[in-house]
Formats: C-alpha cells, structure tokens, sequence
C-alpha cells in the first residue's frame, strides 16, 4: 500500500483517545510508540464513576441520550496533522461520550482519521459508523479493533494494522 500522505514520507501523527480501565490507553501508547507519534489524552471535566457497574449504567444512559459531557482536552495544534488516530472503548456498541465530545468540538477538513477500538466482546458495532456521523469532509482509514483482554500483547495486531492502513 503507497504511503498515507502523497506530499510526506513521514506524516505528522497524532494519536488521541478516552480510556476508563486502561486497555485504550495500551493501544494508544503501543500506536504512539510503533509511529514516534505524539499523545493526547481525551480527560473528561468529570470523571467517570470508578465501579465498573456504576460507569455502565451512566454510560448506558449518556449513549442512550447523546450526551456529550464537557471535556478539558483541546488541541490548539491539530490543523498542523496529517493523520489522527482516534482511540475509544466500545460503550454500549459506540463511541465513549468524551471522544464524541471531542470530534464535535474540532474540524478535520481533509484529514485522514483513524479509528480504533477496543472491546469486552462488541467488536467495532456501530462505532465506526456514528463516528463518520460525526465527522464530515475526513478521509477515514480502516479502523483498528482490540479485544481488551489481549491488549497486552497486541504488539504485533498494532504493527499489522498500520502496515495495512500504510502508516508503516
């Protein structure tokens, strides 16, 4: 697969994302790691509930609703990227409020975007699809889809995946 960016053997990358336990920040740094990426943390004002049942339950109800909850991240630099990863759980077979918060709240007018997810068991659902509802007039590459128990040793499934997309 020719390169992602036409003009660049090696585009400006940025990698973004929301965690609540852990596994989509794995992935995020694994991403950051394998392209020499730079990292932002999408930090909701309020946090989420720290009982795995509590958290479902208002993630339940936020999707349910699209609710978009005030977030502190901000990207003042994002016109300045060539790709943007953008990284999420599978809350109740979409994107986590935040990261929805976020792609709402920028402009990627020509940017390629990147989703990965990762997962209890959901897969992608409908994550990719809500996200592209989301954003208009982006180039989206294929998603990247992480069980959350194996993202420790996702390694070589990162590496694969961005071979494919052409970002290595």
């Amino acid at each position: 697969m020719a390169t992602v960016c036409a003009n660049s053997q090696n585009p400006k990358v940025l990698v973004v994302y929301y965690s609540w336990g852990g596994n989509t920040r794995v992935v995020a740094e694994k991403v950051k790691t394998q392209l020499g990426s730079d990292l932002v943390e999408i930090v909701p004002v309020t946090a989420y509930p720290t009982d795995y049942s509590e958290c479902v339950a208002q993630a339940r109800k936020e999707t349910k609703e699209n609710f978009r909850p005030e977030i502190k991240t901000k990207v003042d630099n994002l016109g300045d990227y060539d790709v943007i990863l953008v990284g999420t759980p599978n809350w109740c077979s979409t994107i986590a409020p935040p990261v929805a918060t976020f792609l709402e709240q920028n402009r990627f007018n020509g940017k390629k975007i990147v989703l990965f997810v990762t997962h209890g068991g959901g897969g992608l659902s409908r994550c990719e699809s809500d996200m592209r509802n989301i954003v208009s007039n982006a180039y989206f590459l294929k998603s990247g889809v992480f069980s959350g128990s194996k993202v420790s040793s996702s390694d070589d499934d990162i590496a694969k995946w961005l071979k494919e997309i052409g970002l290595k």
